[in-house]
C-alpha cells in the first residue's frame, strides 16, 4: 500500500487501519508492506523502516526504535533520524519558534476573513451550509474537517473563484468581489495539487507569475531572489518542476503564492504527503509570515499535530463548521488527550452513522485464500473484463461517442463533397480579332460544351492578364485577324491559349478539353468543306467509360472515404484509451494484475472493433442513400473485408499508444500517420500503380490499399470475394502483424 492514507481525514483513517487490521487477522498469512507519511500510524507496525535519499536511517520494531531515540513520538525520531543518519546523536532539531499569545495578537488586529452564512448550492446538493467564522489579522486558523465537507469550496469562495449561493464572504471588511482586481492583489493562493507550469523552470514560474501580477521589474527580480533564499529554492531556480521532490515542489508553490506580498495566504492541504522534517521547515516558514510580516494565514489539513500548531481552528463536517476555538478548548470540551480524538469524538457525535459498527466489518470476514485461476496464457475472462470496463468508459463519455459518429458522418459528407475531380463551368474569355463568322463559330463550340462558361470579351492583353491573375478567367483564347481567310486558304493558323495553370491537374484537364474541342471542330469543317464531294468520310472516335459512365466524382470519392474514416477515428479512439489510463494512472491495474499484454489489448480493441463496424454500417447507408452510389457487388465480400480492416486500424492505434504519453499526442500522432498514408499512397487520388521507390512500397504495404480495392470493386465494378481474392489476403495478414508488434512494444512493466 503506497501512502494509502495521504489526504484522508483522521476518522476515515482510522476506519482505514481498523478494517486493515480485520483484513491481516482473517488472513494472517498475507504480508502487508505500507508507506506513509504520517509518523503517528507508524506504531501500528510490527517492523519499521526509515528512508530518506534512498538510504535506510533505521529499521526495527517501533518500540525499540522510540527507546533508543529517546524521544516520545516517531515524528521526533524521524526529524532525529534526519540530522544523523545512524541515529546515535541525541540532538533535536531547532524548536518551532514560541508564538505571543492570541489575546496579544489579536489587540493589535483587524479582522481579515469573514464568513457570514456562507452558502454554496450545486444543484440539490448543500456543499457549504450557511457557514459563519472570522479571522483576525496575522492569525494562523486552520480548518480541519472530513473528506467532501466542503473545505475547498469555502477556499474558492473566499478567493472569488466561486459565487456563494447565499451569505457573503468579505476581506478586510470589503465584500469579495470576483472582478475586483485589487481584492485579488491581496490574496495568496496555495492549491492543494500541484498547478503551476510543468515546463517552465523554477525561475521561469516566479518571472511569470511577478509579471502576471504586474511587479515591476526591480521589484520582480527582489522579490524572486528573497524568496529564493528563504525558502531554500536557489540551487533549483534552473531545474523543471518534475524534478524536483514533493518538498521543494511544496516550497515553489509557496513561493508563487507569495510572489506580489499578499496580505492573505490560503493554503488547501499544503503538507499533503510531505515528510516530517520538510513539514516542519515549512510551518517555520508560515510562522514567520504571520508573526514577522503580519500575514495571515488560512490553512486547511488532515495533520491534527498541525492543526495544534494553529491559533484558532475550525472542525467541519457536512458542509457545517461544528466548532470553532482554539486546539487547546476543543480538546478540554471533548476531554480528550489529543486534537485527533477530540476531533473524531465530535464527529461522532454529530452524525452517529460515521461510526465503524461490526456490519462494516462482516464483508471482510469470509476471505479465504484464492486459487490460482490464470494457468492459460490467454484468459477469456481477463480479456472479456477489459472489454466491459472500456466498453463503459466509452458508453459514458459523450465526447467520444460524438467524435465516433458524428464526426464520421460530417467527415463523410465533407470529404465526399470537398474532394472533387470535377472540372466543369470554366469561366473562358476570348480576344476576337478576326470577328468572322467562322470564329464566331469556333467560340460557339466552348461555349455550347457543358465543361466551359463564356464571359465578357477580352479587349486588350493587359485586361487579359489582369482576369487571369484575379482567377476571374481560367482559360483565355486569343484569335488572331485573318482567321477565315487562312483557313479557307488552307493556310496554317495558330489559336493561342492562356490557362491558369496555377493548380497544374486543373490545367491539364481545361488543356484536354480545349484539344479535345479544337479536334471535334476540325473535323466538323473538314465534313462540312468536303460535304459535297464523293468518297471522303471523316472517322470519328467514339469514347465510352464503364462502371461510372458519367465521369463523376461523388460517386468515385464518396466508397473512397469509407476507408479513410475507418483507419483515422477508430486508431485514434483505440490509442487515447490506453493513453488516457497511462494519464489517469489506471494503467497500474494492468502492471499489477496477471493480465498479459495480448488480454489486454485484445481487451480494449474489442469494443471499438464493434463501434467501428457499427459506423461502416451507417456510412454506407449514406453512400448508398444520400450520395445515391449503387451498391453493385457482394455485401458480404465487403462486410468481411471491413472487419479485417477495422481490426487492422484499432491495432495500429495500439501501436501507436505504447510510444505516446499524453492524449493530445495521440491524437495527433494517429491522425498523421493514418491521414498521410490514406491520402498519398492507398490509390485514394492517385493510383498505387503511378507511385515510384519508397512511395509504392509505402502504397502497397499499408492495408489501406487493399481495402480501398475491395471497396471500389463492390461498389462500383461488381466483384465479390472470387475476384477480391488477392486484396483479401494482405488484409488478413494486417491485423496479425499489427497486433503482434503492438504485444511487442508494449510495457507490461512500467518505466
Amino acid at each position: 500500500l503506497d501512502e494509502p492514507t495521504t489526504g484522508v481525514d483522521p476518522l476515515s483513517r482510522r476506519h482505514f487501519w481498523t478494517l486493515l487490521d480485520h483484513v491481516h487477522q482473517k488472513r494472517p498469512w498475507m504480508t502487508v508492506v505500507v508507506a506513509t507519511a504520517y509518523m503517528d500510524e507508524a506504531m501500528r507496525f510490527d517492523d519499521l523502516v526509515a528512508l530518506q535519499g534512498g538510504r535506510v536511517l533505521a529499521q526495527g520494531r517501533p518500540e525499540a526504535l522510540l527507546q533508543a531515540s529517546g524521544v516520545s513520538t516517531f515524528e521526533e525520531a524521524f526529524m532525529q533520524w534526519m540530522v544523523k543518519p545512524n541515529g546515535t546523536s541525541s540532538s533535536k532539531p531547532p524548536p518551532v519558534e514560541d508564538r505571543p499569545p492570541l489575546a496579544t495578537l489579536s489587540a493589535a488586529s483587524g479582522v481579515a476573513i469573514e464568513a457570514r452564512g456562507l452558502s454554496r448550492r450545486f444543484g440539490d446538493f448543500m456543499a457549504v451550509d450557511h457557514a459563519d467564522f472570522s479571522i483576525r489579522q496575522g492569525e494562523i486558523f486552520g480548518f480541519v474537517g472530513s473528506n467532501g465537507c466542503g473545505k475547498t469550496t469555502v477556499m474558492k469562495m473566499l478567493t472569488g473563484l466561486l459565487l456563494p449561493s447565499e451569505g457573503e464572504a468579505l476581506l478586510f471588511g470589503k465584500k469579495m468581489n470576483p472582478q475586483d482586481l485589487e481584492s485579488r492583489r491581496k490574496v495568496g493562493l496555495m492549491t492543494q495539487s500541484f498547478s503551476l507550469y510543468q515546463e517552465l523552470s523554477v525561475s521561469q514560474n516566479l518571472w511569470l507569475h511577478a509579471h502576471l501580477f504586474d511587479l515591476p521589474r526591480p521589484l520582480a527580480k527582489a522579490r524572486i531572489t528573497d524568496l529564493s533564499q528563504s525558502l531554500g529554492l536557489g540551487e533549483v531556480l534552473n531545474r523543471l518542476p518534475p524534478s524536483l521532490p514533493l518538498g521543494l515542489k511544496q516550497r515553489l508553490s509557496l513561493a508563487v503564492a507569495l510572489i506580489h506580498q499578499p496580505q492573505i495566504l490560503i493554503l488547501d492541504e499544503p503538507s499533503s504527503g510531505v515528510d516530517p522534517l520538510a513539514r516542519d521547515a515549512f510551518w517555520q516558514i508560515m510562522l514567520d509570515l504571520s508573526r514577522h510580516q503580519g500575514v495571515t494565514l488560512f490553512v486547511s489539513t488532515h495533520h491534527l499535530s498541525e492543526a495544534e500548531r494553529c491559533d484558532r481552528v475550525a472542525l467541519m463536517h457536512g458542509g457545517r463548521v461544528l466548532m470553532t476555538d482554539t486546539p487547546q478548548a476543543i480538546k478540554a470540551q471533548q476531554g480528550a488527550a489529543s486534537l485527533e480524538d477530540a476531533f473524531v469524538a465530535l464527529l461522532e457525535s454529530a452524525d452517529p452513522s460515521l461510526a465503524l459498527g461490526p456490519q462494516d466489518l462482516l464483508a471482510f470476514s469470509g476471505l479465504s485464500a484464492l486459487r490460482d485461476r490464470s494457468r492459460l496464457r490467454l484468459s477469456a475472462t481477463r480479456l472479456l473484463s477489459y472489454a466491459w470496463r472500456e466498453s463503459l468508459d466509452l458508453l459514458r463519455d459523450p465526447v467520444r461517442q460524438a467524435l465516433a459518429v458524428l464526426g464520421s458522418v460530417i467527415l463523410m459528407l465533407v470529404l465526399a463533397y470537398g474532394i472533387s475531380m470535377d472540372v466543369d463551368l470554366l469561366p473562358f474569355a476570348v480576344r476576337d480579332l478576326d470577328q468572322t463568322p467562322a470564329s464566331r463559330n469556333y467560340i460557339e463550340s466552348l461555349a455550347g460544351s457543358t465543361y466551359f462558361e463564356q464571359r465578357a470579351p477580352i479587349h486588350d492583353e493587359t485586361s487579359m492578364d489582369q482576369r487571369l491573375r484575379s482567377g476571374e478567367l481560367s482559360l483565355a483564347l486569343e484569335i488572331p485577324p485573318g482567321f477565315a481567310h487562312d483557313l479557307k486558304r488552307g493556310t496554317p493558323v495558330e489559336i493561342g491559349a492562356w490557362i491558369d495553370g496555377s493548380m497544374p491537374i486543373r490545367a491539364e484537364t481545361i488543356r484536354a478539353y480545349v484539344e479535345g474541342i479544337h479536334a471535334d471542330w476540325l473535323a466538323a469543317r473538314a465534313h462540312e468543306m468536303s460535304g459535297h464531294g464523293e468518297g471522303v468520310k471523316p472517322f470519328q472516335i467514339e469514347t465510352r467509360f464503364r462502371y461510372n459512365p458519367e465521369v463523376r466524382s461523388l460517386p468515385a470519392m464518396a466508397p473512397a472515404v469509407l476507408p479513410l474514416l475507418l483507419i483515422l477515428i477508430p486508431a485514434i479512439l483505440t490509442a487515447i484509451s490506453v493513453v488516457r489510463e497511462k494519464e489517469l494512472g489506471s494503467i497500474v491495474n494492468f502492471h499489477v494484475t496477471p493480465v498479459t499484454k495480448l488480454e489486454f489489448l485484445l481487451g480494449k480493441q474489442l469494443p471499438y472493433v464493434v463501434l467501428a463496424m457499427a459506423n461502416f454500417v451507417l456510412l454506407s447507408a449514406i453512400i448508398v442513400g444520400a450520395f445515391e452510389v449503387p451498391m453493385k457487388g457482394s455485401w458480404l465480400a465487403l462486410f468481411v473485408a471491413t472487419g479485417l480492416y477495422v481490426m487492422a486500424a484499432t491495432a495500429l492505434g495500439l501501436l501507436i499508444s505504447a510510444f505516446m504519453k499524453s492524449q493530445l499526442a495521440a491524437l495527433f500522432g494517429t491522425a498523421v500517420l493514418t491521414i498521410l498514408p490514406t491520402m498519398q499512397f492507398s490509390g485514394m487520388i492517385h493510383p498505387v500503380s503511378s507511385l515510384e521507390g519508397l512511395a509504392a512500397w509505402i502504397g502497397n504495404a499499408i492495408p489501406t490499399t487493399h481495402f480501398l480495392i475491395i471497396v471500389r470493386g463492390t461498389f462500383l465494378k461488381g466483384l465479390g470475394f472470387t475476384e477480391l481474392g488477392a486484396s483479401f489476403m494482405p488484409l488478413c495478414m494486417a491485423p496479425i502483424v499489427l497486433m503482434s508488434l503492438a504485444v511487442l512494444c508494449a510495457q507490461k512493466q512500467a518505466h
